[in-house]
């Protein structure tokens, strides 16, 4: 039997714009930053248009790996790419 956990996770710019500013997202327990992100993009394709850019992803405020093991608690954010000048 596979347990699951629910993660909690920020979502900032044309993330947000897609799927609002926090989302919960239930995974295995011991599932790694990775699969989080392909959770996620697999939600967005399904509810935008356009391809969303590829975001870096922070745990606990530190840029994560996509083999980062996720924990119950770790705070999560979405972080796309920042253009302007």
């Amino acid at each position: 039997m596979t347990l699951s956990v629910k993660h909690r996770v920020q979502l900032f710019a044309s993330w947000s714009d897609t799927l609002g500013p926090t989302v919960e997202v239930e995974l295995p327990e011991g599932a790694r930053v990775a699969e989080l992100l392909a959770t996620l993009e697999a939600q967005a394709k399904s509810k935008s248009i356009k391809p969303l850019p590829r975001p870096s992803v922070a745990v606990n405020h530190r840029y994560a790996k996509p083999d980062t093991v996720l924990a119950v608690g770790d705070e999560i954010a979405i972080i796309p790419p920042v253009a302007g000048g």
